[in-house]
């Protein structure tokens, strides 16, 4: 998430290290199915390798696919034979290759890689496949990285992938492995014991289960929460113990025209639609944001309004999502052309889900919005977007003594101001009621402090004007109440989930 405009450029609070929780230097483990896998050599061989030219010899690429052209196969620097896979990583692409591969449902294979750079990954991902999520922070030699995982009951196909992160230089592949039997997508796989019931006369559905319907709640309170966070986070856990409900997920971003987790998890699979129905079957609900501060934006990378819309439509129908919210920042937030063009995929997407919640969480001063975060909103206005609310980053101002607690509240109030100019016909309670406030708890990027006191000073301030949302970043920073770097930490004397607690108080 976010940072506010100013003129030295903040880090990313999206870091290698937040998705990466990172396997150890020499002994990596890593959490596997259910189970606890290290890194070592190839368990389950015996039934063969499912990879395609796993080993790149063939000296190209296919069937392996990666995005945006990052991928190439190179000559020299090799772990076997002759060819190694070479991922260019770059600032907005973690140069991510995969190959789709034939699997059998209700079934265990054994995944490895030999990897070399900084922060590589390896995975799965598939219909009911949790994916092992496995890490590297590096080095200058090549290490192996190994898990395991179980296909769910219609899983005919997996998608294994490797990806670098952000910034973070070159990396190599080699000899992958995906070891277990075969299967056939069209074909369920044979059983050796007769069935106890009549079997059904129709093809099992190779797609998910729907997630439970989305309630019909208010979110008043909904903190950001970086799924890419490592471990993942356990949003039902976290709300239990900061007396929440609900919480802005954030980011689903952009590999080509495609909507993606960070980068690693396709959301038309539901990845942690499993968290999203628990929560809800306990009266909440979530926010899914697109954007953030890392990453390629979707409106940015889909240059048509149709294939735009048909990505938003493709994660609010996987998640019968009822809010998404739009970070926008950074080169994001001065791009017209995908600005224009996002106005124009929301106002379709409205249309194609009806009470589907639009908000855009935008760069803000004490003074109020950006001349590009007004212009974002009068653009979606202008295209018929119902924006239910506008959500300010109320942090990282870069000024030396301010009071955070104050310009909070400031940032809130001219937002306000600004509204009444792009809505005169609405009222103060409805302008008000589209009004959200994001403040980034603890220490700031500019070593700034949102403490306590600020907190409940912005909660005396959302009762006295019914404000549409307030939330904070970020749920785990809060509720790991620790000192350390930023993108895990507050960095201030608390307890675990203290600013929770304090912003559920408020109720709308």
């Amino acid at each position: 998430m976010p940072r506010a405009p100013h003129d030295t450029p903040a880090r990313h609070r999206r870091r290698p290290t937040v998705r990466t929780k990172l396997l150890g230097l020499t002994a990596a483990v890593v959490l596997a199915g259910g189970g606890l896998a290290t890194v070592a050599g190839n368990a389950g061989a015996a039934d063969g390798n499912l990879l395609a030219n796993p080993g790149f010899e063939s000296g190209s690429l296919g069937p392996w696919s990666c995005s945006g052209a990052t991928g190439s196969v190179v000559n020299s620097g090799a772990h076997g034979g002759s060819y190694a896979l070479s991922g260019a990583v770059g600032s907005s692409d973690t140069a991510q290759c995969g190959q789709s591969v034939a699997v059998r449902p209700n079934t265990t294979y054994t995944l490895s890689a030999w990897v070399k750079g900084q922060y590589v990954y390896l995975g799965a991902t598939g219909s009911g496949v949790t994916d092992p999520a496995v890490w590297t922070p590096g080095g200058s030699s090549w290490q192996q990285l190994s898990a395991t995982f179980t296909t769910g009951a219609a899983t005919t196909s997996v998608n294994v992938h490797l990806h670098g992160w952000y910034g973070q230089g070159a990396y190599l592949a080699d000899d992958v492995t995906l070891s277990g039997p075969g299967g056939n997508p069209s074909t369920p796989p044979p059983t050796t014991t007769p069935p106890t019931t009549t079997p059904p006369t129709t093809t099992p559905p190779t797609t998910t289960p729907p997630t439970t319907p989305a309630p019909n709640v208010a979110l008043p309170v909904a903190p950001y929460i970086d799924m890419g966070a490592w471990p993942t986070p356990s949003l039902p856990a976290m709300a239990k113990s900061g007396n929440l409900k609900a919480f802005t997920m954030g980011f689903v971003t952009a590999v080509g025209c495609k909507a993606s987790w960070f980068n690693a998890y396709d959301p038309r699979t539901g990845w942690a639609k499993d968290q999203i129905d628990a929560l809800r079957a306990a009266g909440g609900d979530v926010k899914l944001s697109f954007g953030g501060a890392s990453g390629s934006e979707l409106a940015a990378a889909c240059t048509t309004v149709d294939s735009l819309f048909a990505e938003y439509d493709a994660v609010v129908k996987a998640y019968s999502l009822r809010y998404v919210d739009f970070d926008i920042e950074g080169a994001a937030i001065a791009d017209t052309a995908a600005n224009e063009r996002r106005s124009a995929a929301l106002a379709k997407l409205q249309k194609a889900n009806p009470g589907l919640k639009v908000s855009f969480t935008l760069p803000v001063l004490p003074e109020g919005l950006t001349t590009e975060g007004v212009a974002i909103v009068r653009s979606a206005r202008d295209a018929g977007v119902d924006v239910d609310l506008v959500n300010i980053m109320a942090m990282d101002y870069y000024r030396s003594g301010a009071d955070y607690g104050d310009a909070a509240v400031q940032a809130a109030q001219s937002l306000y101001g600004q509204l009444k100019a792009l809505y005169p016909a609405k009222s103060d309670a409805q302008l008000w009621s589209a009004v959200g406030v994001t403040p980034m708890i603890g220490e700031n990027d500019d070593h700034q402090v949102y403490n306590q006191a600020d907190a409940q000073q912005l909660v005396a301030f959302a009762r006295r004007h019914h404000l549409g949302e307030l939330a904070f970043w970020d749920a785990t920073r809060d509720a790991n109440a620790c000192t350390g770097g930023l993108f895990k930490c507050t960095n201030i004397p608390q307890q675990p989930y203290e600013f929770a607690k304090i912003f559920a108080q408020y109720t709308g």
